[in-house]
Protein backbone atom coordinates (compact mmCIF):
# COMPACT_ATOMS: atom_id res chain seq x y z
CA UNK A 1 0.00 0.00 0.00
CA UNK A 2 2.82 2.44 0.90
CA UNK A 3 6.33 1.98 -0.49
CA UNK A 4 9.60 1.96 1.42
CA UNK A 5 12.43 3.92 -0.20
CA UNK A 6 16.09 3.94 0.66
CA UNK A 7 18.24 7.04 1.08
CA UNK A 8 19.67 7.99 -2.29
CA UNK A 9 16.87 6.37 -4.29
CA UNK A 10 15.84 8.59 -7.23
CA UNK A 11 12.19 8.23 -6.20
CA UNK A 12 12.98 10.11 -2.97
CA UNK A 13 13.39 13.33 -4.98
CA UNK A 14 9.97 12.82 -6.57
CA UNK A 15 8.41 12.54 -3.12
CA UNK A 16 10.18 15.65 -1.81
CA UNK A 17 9.24 17.76 -4.86
CA UNK A 18 5.51 16.85 -4.58
CA UNK A 19 4.66 17.33 -8.25
CA UNK A 20 0.94 17.40 -9.07
CA UNK A 21 -1.07 17.57 -12.27
CA UNK A 22 -0.89 20.72 -14.40
CA UNK A 23 -3.47 23.28 -13.23
CA UNK A 24 -3.83 24.89 -16.65
CA UNK A 25 -6.67 22.54 -17.57
CA UNK A 26 -8.83 24.14 -14.85
CA UNK A 27 -7.86 27.77 -15.34
CA UNK A 28 -10.08 28.67 -18.27
CA UNK A 29 -13.14 27.17 -16.55
CA UNK A 30 -12.44 29.26 -13.47
CA UNK A 31 -11.94 32.43 -15.53
CA UNK A 32 -15.30 31.84 -17.20
CA UNK A 33 -17.04 31.46 -13.83
CA UNK A 34 -15.41 34.60 -12.44
CA UNK A 35 -16.30 36.59 -15.55
CA UNK A 36 -19.90 35.36 -15.54
CA UNK A 37 -20.48 36.20 -11.87
CA UNK A 38 -18.89 39.61 -12.30
CA UNK A 39 -21.19 40.41 -15.24
CA UNK A 40 -24.43 38.69 -14.18
CA UNK A 41 -24.29 38.67 -10.36
CA UNK A 42 -26.96 36.70 -8.54
CA UNK A 43 -28.31 35.08 -11.71
CA UNK A 44 -24.95 33.42 -12.33
CA UNK A 45 -24.71 32.29 -8.70
CA UNK A 46 -28.12 30.61 -8.88
CA UNK A 47 -27.26 28.87 -12.16
CA UNK A 48 -23.91 27.56 -10.93
CA UNK A 49 -25.38 26.36 -7.63
CA UNK A 50 -28.03 24.42 -9.55
CA UNK A 51 -25.44 22.97 -11.94
CA UNK A 52 -22.68 22.03 -9.51
CA UNK A 53 -24.52 21.48 -6.21
CA UNK A 54 -27.90 20.36 -7.62
CA UNK A 55 -29.57 22.85 -5.28
CA UNK A 56 -32.48 25.03 -6.38
CA UNK A 57 -32.06 28.40 -4.67
CA UNK A 58 -33.15 31.97 -5.30
CA UNK A 59 -31.43 35.24 -4.40
CA UNK A 60 -33.79 35.40 -1.40
CA UNK A 61 -32.82 31.93 -0.14
CA UNK A 62 -29.06 32.20 -0.71
CA UNK A 63 -28.61 33.62 2.77
CA UNK A 64 -29.06 31.31 5.76
CA UNK A 65 -31.99 32.43 7.90
CA UNK A 66 -32.17 32.63 11.67
CA UNK A 67 -34.75 29.85 11.57
CA UNK A 68 -32.25 27.57 9.80
CA UNK A 69 -29.64 28.26 12.48
CA UNK A 70 -32.16 27.55 15.24
CA UNK A 71 -33.11 24.29 13.51
CA UNK A 72 -29.43 23.34 13.29
CA UNK A 73 -29.06 23.58 17.06
CA UNK A 74 -31.90 21.07 17.43
CA UNK A 75 -30.09 18.61 15.15
CA UNK A 76 -26.74 18.43 16.94
CA UNK A 77 -25.84 16.78 20.22
CA UNK A 78 -24.98 18.67 23.37
CA UNK A 79 -21.55 17.01 23.44
CA UNK A 80 -20.78 18.51 20.05
CA UNK A 81 -21.74 22.00 21.22
CA UNK A 82 -19.54 21.67 24.29
CA UNK A 83 -16.62 20.44 22.15
CA UNK A 84 -17.07 23.35 19.72
CA UNK A 85 -17.14 25.83 22.59
CA UNK A 86 -13.99 24.32 24.13
CA UNK A 87 -12.19 24.49 20.77
CA UNK A 88 -13.42 28.05 20.17
CA UNK A 89 -12.13 29.22 23.54
CA UNK A 90 -8.74 27.54 23.05
CA UNK A 91 -8.37 29.04 19.57
CA UNK A 92 -9.32 32.49 20.86
CA UNK A 93 -6.85 32.28 23.75
CA UNK A 94 -4.00 31.27 21.43
CA UNK A 95 -4.73 33.96 18.87
CA UNK A 96 -5.13 36.74 21.46
CA UNK A 97 -1.43 36.28 22.20
CA UNK A 98 -0.72 37.34 18.60
CA UNK A 99 -2.27 40.79 18.98
CA UNK A 100 0.02 43.80 18.51
CA UNK A 101 -0.55 47.43 19.42
CA UNK A 102 -0.20 50.56 17.36
CA UNK A 103 2.88 52.55 18.39
CA UNK A 104 4.34 56.05 18.19
CA UNK A 105 7.90 57.15 18.89
CA UNK A 106 8.72 60.84 19.46
CA UNK A 107 12.24 62.21 19.06
CA UNK A 108 13.64 65.13 21.07
CA UNK A 109 13.13 67.53 18.13
CA UNK A 110 9.42 66.65 17.92
CA UNK A 111 9.61 64.23 14.99
CA UNK A 112 7.06 61.41 15.31
CA UNK A 113 7.28 58.01 13.64
CA UNK A 114 4.94 55.12 14.24
CA UNK A 115 2.60 52.45 12.98
CA UNK A 116 -1.20 52.32 13.10
CA UNK A 117 -2.84 48.88 13.21
CA UNK A 118 -6.45 48.48 12.16
CA UNK A 119 -8.60 45.38 11.54
CA UNK A 120 -10.11 44.89 8.12
CA UNK A 121 -13.68 46.06 7.74
CA UNK A 122 -15.12 42.99 6.01
CA UNK A 123 -13.70 39.48 5.63
CA UNK A 124 -15.08 36.48 3.79
CA UNK A 125 -14.34 32.92 4.88
CA UNK A 126 -14.79 29.87 2.68
CA UNK A 127 -15.74 26.58 4.33
CA UNK A 128 -15.85 23.34 2.30
CA UNK A 129 -19.32 21.80 2.38
CA UNK A 130 -21.86 19.91 0.31
CA UNK A 131 -21.43 16.31 1.45
CA UNK A 132 -18.40 17.33 3.57
CA UNK A 133 -18.60 18.59 7.11
CA UNK A 134 -15.88 20.84 8.55
CA UNK A 135 -17.09 22.82 11.58
CA UNK A 136 -13.48 23.03 12.75
CA UNK A 137 -12.62 25.06 9.65
CA UNK A 138 -15.34 27.54 10.58
CA UNK A 139 -13.65 28.20 13.92
CA UNK A 140 -10.13 28.34 12.53
CA UNK A 141 -11.12 31.08 10.09
CA UNK A 142 -13.69 33.02 12.08
CA UNK A 143 -12.14 33.15 15.55
CA UNK A 144 -8.88 34.91 14.50
CA UNK A 145 -10.99 37.42 12.58
CA UNK A 146 -13.08 38.04 15.69
CA UNK A 147 -9.95 38.42 17.82
CA UNK A 148 -8.51 40.88 15.29
CA UNK A 149 -11.69 42.96 15.53
CA UNK A 150 -12.95 42.56 11.97
CA UNK A 151 -16.21 44.49 11.71
CA UNK A 152 -18.09 42.11 9.42
CA UNK A 153 -17.43 38.42 8.83
CA UNK A 154 -19.31 36.67 6.04
CA UNK A 155 -19.18 32.91 5.51
CA UNK A 156 -19.86 30.91 2.36
CA UNK A 157 -20.19 27.14 2.09
CA UNK A 158 -21.60 24.93 -0.67
CA UNK A 159 -25.07 23.48 0.07
CA UNK A 160 -26.23 19.92 -0.34
CA UNK A 161 -28.80 19.01 -2.99
CA UNK A 162 -31.58 20.08 -0.63
CA UNK A 163 -30.19 23.60 -0.49
CA UNK A 164 -29.05 23.20 3.12
CA UNK A 165 -25.77 23.53 4.98
CA UNK A 166 -24.61 20.94 7.50
CA UNK A 167 -26.15 21.55 10.91
CA UNK A 168 -22.78 21.26 12.65
CA UNK A 169 -21.31 23.87 10.30
CA UNK A 170 -24.11 26.31 11.09
CA UNK A 171 -23.80 25.76 14.83
CA UNK A 172 -20.05 26.32 14.68
CA UNK A 173 -20.64 29.55 12.77
CA UNK A 174 -23.17 30.74 15.32
CA UNK A 175 -20.83 29.88 18.20
CA UNK A 176 -18.11 31.89 16.44
CA UNK A 177 -20.44 34.88 16.15
CA UNK A 178 -21.06 34.74 12.39
CA UNK A 179 -24.52 35.93 11.38
CA UNK A 180 -24.06 36.48 7.63
CA UNK A 181 -23.89 33.07 5.95
CA UNK A 182 -24.53 32.14 2.31
CA UNK A 183 -25.23 28.75 0.71
CA UNK A 184 -22.62 29.11 -1.96
CA UNK A 185 -19.50 27.22 -2.93
CA UNK A 186 -16.86 26.78 -5.61
CA UNK A 187 -15.24 29.44 -7.75
CA UNK A 188 -18.59 31.23 -7.94
CA UNK A 189 -18.50 31.84 -4.17
CA UNK A 190 -15.03 33.37 -4.45
CA UNK A 191 -16.26 35.57 -7.30
CA UNK A 192 -19.23 36.78 -5.24
CA UNK A 193 -16.96 37.71 -2.33
CA UNK A 194 -14.43 39.45 -4.55
CA UNK A 195 -16.74 41.35 -6.88
CA UNK A 196 -19.99 41.58 -4.96
CA UNK A 197 -23.47 40.88 -6.35
CA UNK A 198 -26.96 42.25 -5.78
CA UNK A 199 -27.23 40.11 -2.63
CA UNK A 200 -23.64 39.76 -1.40
CA UNK A 201 -21.40 42.75 -0.71
CA UNK A 202 -17.73 42.42 -1.63
CA UNK A 203 -15.12 41.79 1.05
CA UNK A 204 -11.55 42.94 1.69
CA UNK A 205 -10.07 39.49 2.37
CA UNK A 206 -10.93 35.87 1.51
CA UNK A 207 -9.64 33.02 3.68
CA UNK A 208 -10.23 29.32 3.87
CA UNK A 209 -9.27 26.16 1.94
CA UNK A 210 -11.16 24.60 -0.95
CA UNK A 211 -10.76 22.43 -4.03
CA UNK A 212 -8.70 23.29 -7.11
CA UNK A 213 -11.43 25.59 -8.46
CA UNK A 214 -11.58 27.55 -5.22
CA UNK A 215 -7.80 27.80 -5.00
CA UNK A 216 -7.42 29.04 -8.58
CA UNK A 217 -10.28 31.51 -8.13
CA UNK A 218 -8.56 32.96 -5.05
CA UNK A 219 -5.34 33.24 -7.03
CA UNK A 220 -7.11 35.09 -9.86
CA UNK A 221 -8.93 37.64 -7.67
CA UNK A 222 -5.86 38.39 -5.55
CA UNK A 223 -5.06 42.07 -5.88
CA UNK A 224 -8.71 43.05 -6.06
CA UNK A 225 -9.00 41.52 -2.59
CA UNK A 226 -6.41 39.99 -0.30
CA UNK A 227 -6.24 36.24 0.32
CA UNK A 228 -4.72 34.14 3.07
CA UNK A 229 -2.76 31.62 0.98
CA UNK A 230 -3.08 29.17 -1.90
CA UNK A 231 -3.78 25.88 -0.16
CA UNK A 232 -3.21 22.56 -1.91
CA UNK A 233 -3.70 18.92 -0.90
CA UNK A 234 -3.08 18.13 2.75
CA UNK A 235 0.21 16.61 3.85
CA UNK A 236 1.97 15.20 6.88
CA UNK A 237 5.61 14.37 7.41
CA UNK A 238 6.72 12.34 10.43
CA UNK A 239 10.32 12.14 11.64
CA UNK A 240 10.62 9.10 13.90
CA UNK A 241 13.35 7.26 15.74
CA UNK A 242 13.39 3.84 17.43
CA UNK A 243 11.47 5.22 20.42
CA UNK A 244 8.38 5.77 18.25
CA UNK A 245 5.38 3.47 18.55
CA UNK A 246 4.66 2.11 15.03
CA UNK A 247 0.95 1.90 15.83
CA UNK A 248 0.88 5.63 16.58
CA UNK A 249 2.97 6.56 13.54
CA UNK A 250 0.80 4.52 11.17
CA UNK A 251 -2.37 6.06 12.59
CA UNK A 252 -0.98 9.57 12.14
CA UNK A 253 0.01 8.94 8.52
CA UNK A 254 -3.45 7.56 7.80
CA UNK A 255 -5.09 10.57 9.45
CA UNK A 256 -3.89 12.76 6.57
CA UNK A 257 -4.15 10.18 3.80
CA UNK A 258 -7.91 10.01 4.37
CA UNK A 259 -8.36 13.67 3.37
CA UNK A 260 -7.91 13.33 -0.37
CA UNK A 261 -6.47 11.04 -3.05
CA UNK A 262 -3.90 13.80 -3.61
CA UNK A 263 -2.91 14.01 0.07
CA UNK A 264 0.59 12.93 1.01
CA UNK A 265 1.90 11.11 4.10
CA UNK A 266 5.65 10.67 4.51
CA UNK A 267 7.70 8.97 7.21
CA UNK A 268 11.41 9.71 7.58
CA UNK A 269 13.34 7.39 9.87
CA UNK A 270 16.85 5.96 10.14
CA UNK A 271 15.33 2.76 11.58
CA UNK A 272 14.67 0.09 8.92
CA UNK A 273 12.86 -2.01 11.51
CA UNK A 274 10.46 0.82 12.33
CA UNK A 275 9.89 1.47 8.62
CA UNK A 276 8.87 -2.12 7.97
CA UNK A 277 6.66 -2.34 11.05
CA UNK A 278 4.87 0.92 10.19
CA UNK A 279 4.27 -0.33 6.65
CA UNK A 280 2.59 -3.46 8.03
CA UNK A 281 0.63 -1.47 10.59
CA UNK A 282 -0.71 0.90 7.94
CA UNK A 283 -2.18 -2.05 6.03
CA UNK A 284 -3.70 -3.47 9.20
CA UNK A 285 -5.34 -0.22 10.32
CA UNK A 286 -6.50 0.88 6.87
CA UNK A 287 -8.49 -2.33 6.52
CA UNK A 288 -11.04 -1.24 9.13
CA UNK A 289 -11.15 2.52 8.46
CA UNK A 290 -14.06 4.01 6.54
CA UNK A 291 -12.20 5.99 3.85
CA UNK A 292 -10.02 3.09 2.71
CA UNK A 293 -10.28 3.81 -1.03
CA UNK A 294 -9.13 7.42 -0.62
CA UNK A 295 -6.29 6.39 1.69
CA UNK A 296 -5.15 3.65 -0.67
CA UNK A 297 -4.79 6.10 -3.57
CA UNK A 298 -3.04 8.70 -1.43
CA UNK A 299 -0.59 6.21 0.05
CA UNK A 300 0.15 4.60 -3.32
CA UNK A 301 0.66 7.77 -5.38
CA UNK A 302 1.90 10.55 -3.10
CA UNK A 303 3.24 8.91 0.06
CA UNK A 304 6.33 7.00 1.13
CA UNK A 305 8.39 5.67 4.00
CA UNK A 306 12.00 6.78 3.53
CA UNK A 307 14.83 5.11 5.40
CA UNK A 308 17.46 7.80 5.92
CA UNK A 309 21.15 7.43 6.67
CA UNK A 310 20.72 9.19 10.00
CA UNK A 311 18.59 11.75 11.80
CA UNK A 312 20.46 14.69 10.25
CA UNK A 313 19.44 13.55 6.76
CA UNK A 314 15.86 13.18 7.96
CA UNK A 315 15.86 16.78 9.18
CA UNK A 316 17.42 18.00 5.93
CA UNK A 317 14.77 16.24 3.83
CA UNK A 318 12.02 17.60 6.07
CA UNK A 319 13.27 21.17 5.61
CA UNK A 320 13.32 20.68 1.85
CA UNK A 321 9.82 19.20 1.89
CA UNK A 322 8.51 22.09 4.07
CA UNK A 323 5.46 20.15 5.25
CA UNK A 324 2.08 21.47 6.26
CA UNK A 325 2.17 19.21 9.35
CA UNK A 326 5.44 17.96 10.86
CA UNK A 327 5.49 15.43 13.67
CA UNK A 328 8.69 14.88 15.64
CA UNK A 329 7.97 11.41 16.97
CA UNK A 330 11.33 11.06 18.65
CA UNK A 331 12.69 10.58 22.14
CA UNK A 332 14.02 14.16 22.45
CA UNK A 333 11.95 16.37 20.11
CA UNK A 334 13.18 19.66 21.55
CA UNK A 335 16.73 18.76 20.53
CA UNK A 336 15.55 18.60 16.90
CA UNK A 337 13.12 21.52 17.01
CA UNK A 338 15.85 24.15 16.64
CA UNK A 339 16.98 22.53 13.38
CA UNK A 340 13.54 22.79 11.75
CA UNK A 341 13.35 25.75 9.38
CA UNK A 342 10.26 25.06 7.28
CA UNK A 343 6.95 23.70 8.58
CA UNK A 344 3.39 24.94 8.96
CA UNK A 345 2.76 23.34 12.35
CA UNK A 346 5.15 21.23 14.42
CA UNK A 347 3.90 18.50 16.76
CA UNK A 348 6.32 17.37 19.46
CA UNK A 349 6.52 13.95 21.05
CA UNK A 350 4.60 10.70 20.99
CA UNK A 351 1.38 12.07 22.47
CA UNK A 352 0.80 15.02 20.15
CA UNK A 353 -0.82 13.59 17.01
CA UNK A 354 -1.78 15.97 14.23
CA UNK A 355 -5.56 15.90 15.02
CA UNK A 356 -4.78 17.68 18.30
CA UNK A 357 -3.87 20.71 16.22
CA UNK A 358 -6.70 20.19 13.76
CA UNK A 359 -9.38 20.48 16.40
CA UNK A 360 -8.72 21.77 19.87
CA UNK A 361 -5.21 22.83 20.92
CA UNK A 362 -5.62 26.43 19.71
CA UNK A 363 -3.05 27.05 16.95
CA UNK A 364 -4.59 27.47 13.52
CA UNK A 365 -5.04 24.49 11.22
CA UNK A 366 -5.19 26.61 8.04
CA UNK A 367 -1.57 26.00 7.06
CA UNK A 368 0.74 26.42 4.07
CA UNK A 369 0.99 23.38 1.79
CA UNK A 370 2.98 22.26 -1.23
CA UNK A 371 6.31 23.48 0.13
CA UNK A 372 5.04 27.03 0.70
CA UNK A 373 5.90 26.78 4.40
CA UNK A 374 9.26 28.08 3.17
CA UNK A 375 7.65 31.55 3.00
CA UNK A 376 4.04 31.35 4.22
CA UNK A 377 2.77 31.27 7.80
CA UNK A 378 -0.37 29.72 9.31
CA UNK A 379 -3.55 31.78 9.24
CA UNK A 380 -3.23 34.24 12.11
CA UNK A 381 -4.51 37.50 13.55
CA UNK A 382 -2.20 39.57 11.33
CA UNK A 383 -3.97 38.08 8.30
CA UNK A 384 -7.02 40.13 9.28
CA UNK A 385 -5.11 43.33 10.07
CA UNK A 386 -3.71 46.18 8.00
CA UNK A 387 -0.91 48.55 8.99
CA UNK A 388 -0.39 52.22 8.20
CA UNK A 389 2.88 54.07 8.73
CA UNK A 390 2.80 57.39 10.62
CA UNK A 391 5.32 60.14 9.81
CA UNK A 392 5.44 63.63 11.34
CA UNK A 393 8.67 65.57 10.71
CA UNK A 394 9.62 68.66 12.67
CA UNK A 395 11.09 71.65 10.83
CA UNK A 396 14.45 70.94 12.44
CA UNK A 397 14.53 67.35 11.21
CA UNK A 398 13.48 68.43 7.70
CA UNK A 399 16.22 71.09 7.52
CA UNK A 400 18.74 68.50 8.74
CA UNK A 401 17.80 65.71 6.30
CA UNK A 402 16.36 67.81 3.47
CA UNK A 403 19.60 68.00 1.43
CA UNK A 404 19.89 64.19 1.50
CA UNK A 405 16.28 63.85 0.31
CA UNK A 406 16.96 66.30 -2.52
CA UNK A 407 20.08 64.40 -3.54
CA UNK A 408 18.25 61.07 -3.66
CA UNK A 409 15.30 62.55 -5.59
CA UNK A 410 17.59 64.19 -8.15
CA UNK A 411 19.51 60.94 -8.59
CA UNK A 412 16.24 59.27 -9.53
CA UNK A 413 15.36 62.10 -11.91
CA UNK A 414 12.32 63.17 -9.88
CA UNK A 415 12.75 66.93 -9.79
CA UNK A 416 9.25 67.63 -8.44
CA UNK A 417 10.03 65.40 -5.46
CA UNK A 418 13.17 67.44 -4.81
CA UNK A 419 11.24 70.67 -5.27
CA UNK A 420 8.76 69.71 -2.54
CA UNK A 421 11.73 69.79 -0.18
CA UNK A 422 13.46 72.85 -1.67
CA UNK A 423 10.45 75.13 -1.19
CA UNK A 424 10.41 74.25 2.51
CA UNK A 425 14.14 74.86 2.89
CA UNK A 426 13.81 78.28 1.27
CA UNK A 427 15.98 77.28 -1.71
Amino acid sequence: MIRILESGDSAVEQVIKKEYADQAVYEERVREILRNVRERGDDALIEYTARFDKAALTPETLRVSEAEIEAAYREVEGDFIRAIQKARDNIAAFHRKQLHNSWLETAEDGTILGQLLRPLERAGIYVPGGTANYPSSVLMNAVPAQVAGVGEIVMVAPPNSNGKLQASTLVAAAEAGITEIYKLGGAQAIAALAYGTETIRKVDLITGPGNIYVTLAKKMVYGLVNIDMLAGPSEILVIADESANPVYVAADLLSQAEHDVLASAVLLTPSRKLAQTVQQEISRQAAYLSRKEIMTASLRDYSAIIVTRDMDEAVDLANRYAPEHLELSVEAPFEILGKIRNAGAIFLGHYTPEPVGDYIAGPNHVLPTGGTARFYSPLNVDTFMKKSSIISYSSGRLFEQGPDIIKLAETEGLDAHANAIRVRLGK
